[in-house]
């Protein structure tokens, strides 16, 4: 028997992914005072958003482990939601070093 689509609280939980979302965007904004150092900056960057999709990962994977013993605190909404953002994440992640590598590589072919 299919258990029924609370279309409510999966609206509920797609606004709360969608604000959750801008403030991630929010915080990759430039602030004044790292602008002095591009490299430093950039690394630091790329840090905080491997530890991201890391702590991203490493939700979903608690939270599967949770619904697979029965934990009747944990839907299998939330599984599926935080499987999704973190794969989304960790996709986006992957996008960045490929473009990443590809402007090194780029660069390295150019003559001087």
């Amino acid at each position: 028997m299919a258990t029924p689509v609370n279309t409510a609280r999966l609206m509920g939980q797609l606004e709360m992914m969608r604000a959750m979302a801008a403030q991630e965007v929010g915080q990759l904004e430039p602030s004044a005072q790292t602008l002095s150092s591009p490299a430093g900056q950039f690394a630091d960057l790329l840090k905080s958003q491997v530890e991201n999709v890391t702590r991203a990962q490493d939700t979903a994977r608690g939270l599967a482990e949770a619904f697979e013993v029965g934990d009747p605190g944990v839907d299998l909404v939330d599984v599926m939601i935080a499987a999704q953002k973190s794969r989304v994440q960790f996709e986006a992640l992957a996008e960045v070093r490929n473009k990443l590598l590809g402007a090194y590589q780029e660069v390295m072919s150019m003559q001087v």
